[in-house]
């Protein structure tokens, strides 16, 4: 047979692709593809062929998209390959086969130990993707705070366990504090001795005084200078401090790399309008539910995102059509609503701050108050920040009505500022604390560089705060699904009254759910260099939880009208707990490396600051190591390394917008490509008419 005859070059010509093409070109410049024959292209098209060759052929017959009498038939031309092989190939061939058999079943098992497996898919089934989000960002916290815990608990607690208990012949030494007035070192924990009422452990149990005080739950019970381990010194200041690093490090990796997962996913939702449109048109079910309820609020939820985006379209295309008039009456009602939000920022900031001295006044006093009454006073900035958290997010949804922004944007902005009012108030609480702590009015507490008549183990004291904020926000959670949404239920199930029907169940939000735990973690975060335990109890605290609101929103809530995408959702909260984990790097770094050491408690009584234990190890290192190290602190080494990372970053920039411009020439080239095939099928139309 005779080959088929060339396309003419005029009808090549007048493919859209080529206009366009030619048109970007300048249109001065006649296109010279290279010959089809040459070598060099039949070369090139032979290598691309052979590879995607082997590449398919690598693959099994189970993953091809094949039918069964073609899979059967490539297994069989596959087993004819193999006879022609050596015995060693063979060998090989049939080891590597086996070895990925074996591990496919590994997987295969590993998946059923994941941790509340079956749950969350039943909950994903039920409600979709973007609740059972909240509930997979729960496990994560869950298995994040364990393993801090483990670590804390492997390189902290662990030594002083099996020395104080004389397990292999372990010893304990003490290093009295050097060069210190007598002042500063002394420190009677408020223990309970003699005869003590049931009622005072529980109030030291919520408290964190007492009996608590004194055990290893609290930086003050950690004295210990050094741990000998038979002939090996464990220098534990030394361990506490780089445990402490290195759990704010893990987290921080591990977030990072779980939100790089979740920025490619939303790149790829978020890239284009049209692109987002018709993934909710055609791809926008979710085919994991099966619950009748659910898939109807599904299809409310896809009706509520197409109209969201229609009237966003709309809003813009007003936006671009705004007289001078209107955007200065726009512009000077949103400053005027920001001046209201950050008053109102300033009056709980104000507000926490006299309620924390106030508390730190009262608890100083040694009186015959009322047990109760004292430990009202104990929680009163916990109280406060909790009411801040619930009534400052109600405001700013309301105000933000008024500022006729985009609804996206509207979200984006409240969840913010909720954000910003709930971790923003720890860091009120912790500069309350630190002002308490730093205030020196006579000359007899200047020598310890800190008021040590009102705080002798101020670590012992922030960590008692971060402990009972975590405390108050568990019990706040269980209070509002005991005494709030479950007789809200009762009500709306069994009372007619139009009222009680109007406010209906209660919507499982998943932002706020989102922010309660985000805010529980960052003072974990905080929390876990003045009190090391802290992190196993808010592993206990999740793990409760997250069948609390399992049940909740089974029992006693409905989904939201307006409910998040898992995609963008699971990305949004990453950032924001990080946000948070960043936050939270603030408080403990100064405490480390600003806020002198407790004298009369903690690893560090013989150093200034805690950081100090660096340099003083570094002192024992020998002389090259020493000069080293120091060298890679100095100024000479850090202006250096931050140019070349400079320079690594911008290129790492300048590859992103490469990849970038790849990116908009392959869509470009997928819509030249399309038109090409409509002008190809309107050109055989023509001539099949003819």
């Amino acid at each position: 047979e005779e080959p088929p005859a060339a396309a003419p070059v005029d009808f090549l010509q007048e493919l859209p692709s080529y206009r366009s093409v030619r048109r970007r070109r300048g249109g001065s410049q006649e296109l010279g593809p290279a010959p089809p024959g040459t070598a060099g292209s039949r070369g090139a098209a032979a290598r691309a062929l052979l590879q995607d060759r082997d590449q398919q052929d690598a693959r099994p017959a189970r993953e091809k998209p094949l039918s069964m009498a073609e899979k059967r038939r490539f297994r069989d031309f596959q087993q004819a390959d193999t006879e022609h092989l050596s015995r060693w190939k063979k060998w090989r061939g049939a080891n590597s086969k086996s070895l990925k058999k074996a591990l496919r079943e590994v997987k295969g098992l590993s998946s059923y130990l994941v941790l509340w497996r079956h749950d969350i898919r039943s909950i994903e089934g039920k409600f979709g993707t973007g609740i059972q989000s909240y509930f997979s960002f729960l496990r994560f916290l869950v298995l994040l705070n364990f393993i801090i815990f483990i670590l804390m608990f492997s390189f902290v607690i662990l030594p002083i366990i099996i020395s104080k208990y004389g397990i292999f012949n372990n010893s304990i030494a003490y290093t009295s504090p050097k060069n210190i007035e007598d002042n500063c070192t002394i420190y009677e924990p408020s223990d309970n001795k003699g005869l003590v009422y049931f009622y005072n452990y529980l109030i030291d149990l919520f408290s964190g005084t007492g009996f608590l005080e004194v055990t290893s739950l609290f930086y003050g019970y950690y004295t210990i200078d050094a741990v000998w381990i038979s002939v090996m010194r464990y220098n534990l200041p030394l361990a506490y401090l780089l445990t402490t690093f290195a759990c704010l490090g893990l987290s921080l990796l591990w977030i990072i790399v779980r939100c790089v997962e979740g920025f490619k996913q939303n790149l790829v939702h978020d890239a284009d309008p049209f692109q987002s449109y018709c993934n909710k048109v055609f791809a926008g079910w979710d085919f994991c539910i099966t619950d009748p309820n659910a898939a109807r609020l599904k299809h409310r939820s896809l009706q509520y995102e197409l109209h969201t985006d229609l009237l966003e379209e709309m809003l813009k295309q007003k936006i671009t059509e705004r007289t001078m008039k209107e955007k200065l009456r726009i512009y000077s009602l949103r400053v005027f609503i920001n001046i209201i939000v950050i008053a109102i920022l300033s009056g709980c900031f104000y507000s926490i701050y006299r309620v924390t001295v106030f508390s730190q006044e009262k608890s100083s006093v040694i009186d015959n108050a009322n047990s109760l009454v004292k430990l009202l006073e104990q929680y009163l900035p916990s109280m406060v920040i909790t009411l801040a958290n619930f009534i400052a997010p109600l405001i700013f949804s309301f105000l933000i009505q008024f500022e006729e922004y985009t609804p996206a944007f509207e979200i984006k902005l409240t969840l913010m500022r909720c954000v910003f009012v709930r971790l923003a108030n720890i860091g009120v609480l912790l500069f309350s604390l630190w002002s308490q702590i730093s205030d020196c009015d006579t000359d007899e507490c200047k020598p310890c560089g800190y008021n040590y008549e009102l705080y002798p183990c101020w670590e012992s004291d922030v960590g008692q705060e971060m402990y009972k904020l975590m405390i108050f926000d568990f019990i706040v959670i269980l209070g509002v699904a005991l005494f709030v949404d479950y007789p809200r239920k009762l009500l709306v199930t069994h009372c007619p009254c139009k009222l009680v029907q109007w406010f209906g169940l209660q919507e499982f939000g998943i932002s706020d759910n989102i922010l309660e735990i985000i805010y529980g973690q960052t003072i974990c975060w905080i929390g876990t260099f003045f009190s090391p335990l802290l992190p196993a109890i808010a592993t206990i605290k999740y793990f409760i939880i997250f069948y609390v609101k399992k049940i909740v929103l089974i029992h006693t809530c409905k989904p939201a009208a307006r409910p998040i995408r898992a995609s963008s959702s699971n990305f949004f909260f990453l950032v924001v707990l990080l946000i948070g984990l960043v936050l939270g790097f603030f408080p403990v770094g100064i405490s480390i490396g600003h806020i002198p050491s407790s004298k009369a408690c903690g690893p560090f009584r013989n150093f200034s600051t805690s950081w100090e234990v660096i340099p003083d190890t570094i002192l024992g290192f020998p002389t090259l190591l020493q000069k080293i190290l120091f060298a890679m602190g100095s100024e000479a080494f850090a202006v250096p390394f931050f140019m070349i990372v400079c320079i690594i970053m911008f290129y790492f920039i300048a590859l992103a917008r490469a990849h970038e411009r790849a990116v908009e020439q392959l869509k470009e080239q997928l819509v030249l490509e399309s038109r090409d095939k409509m002008f190809l099928i309107r050109k055989i139309a023509e001539a099949q008419r003819h």
